[in-house]
């Protein structure tokens, strides 16, 4: 069992598109909810669906493939672990295929993109980088 929750999340958005899947299913949370809505605005994935359960409730996300039937994300890699964080000042945002991808951060404002959290100037917690 993962210990991980956002491991786990980007671990099965990288099998199912491995496995040519449409879509998958993954436990909500708020973390998970904040960076799913950060994929659709970049259009990482088509979009999103939030099942309500008797318990924490499911995301479905609907998984986006290119002409070639490629996945769109070539690459999805948590940075930030629970067994050794990484955080970074605003100065020091890392970039993602030198800022064609996105890393995202959860900062002190939410959960945003490294191009929102330098134009806002806060540092965080670098979760994931995607692209």
């Amino acid at each position: 069992m993962h210990t991980d929750p956002i491991a786990d999340y980007l671990a099965r958005i990288r099998n199912a598109q491995r496995a040519g899947h449409r879509r998958v299913d993954i436990p909500a949370s708020k973390l998970k909810r904040a960076m799913t809505k950060i994929l659709v605005d970049k259009g990482y994935i088509s979009r999103y669906i939030d099942i309500e359960d008797d318990k924490q409730g499911v995301l479905r996300l609907f998984l986006k493939y290119d002409a070639y039937g490629l996945p769109v994300i070539r690459h999805i890699k948590r940075i930030s672990k629970p067994g050794l964080r990484k955080y970074c000042d605003s100065t020091e945002i890392p970039r993602s295929l030198n800022g064609l991808g996105i890393v995202i951060l959860s900062t002190s404002r939410g959960v945003m993109t490294d191009k929102e959290a330098k134009k806002l100037n806060v540092g965080g917690e670098v979760l994931c980088s995607i692209y």
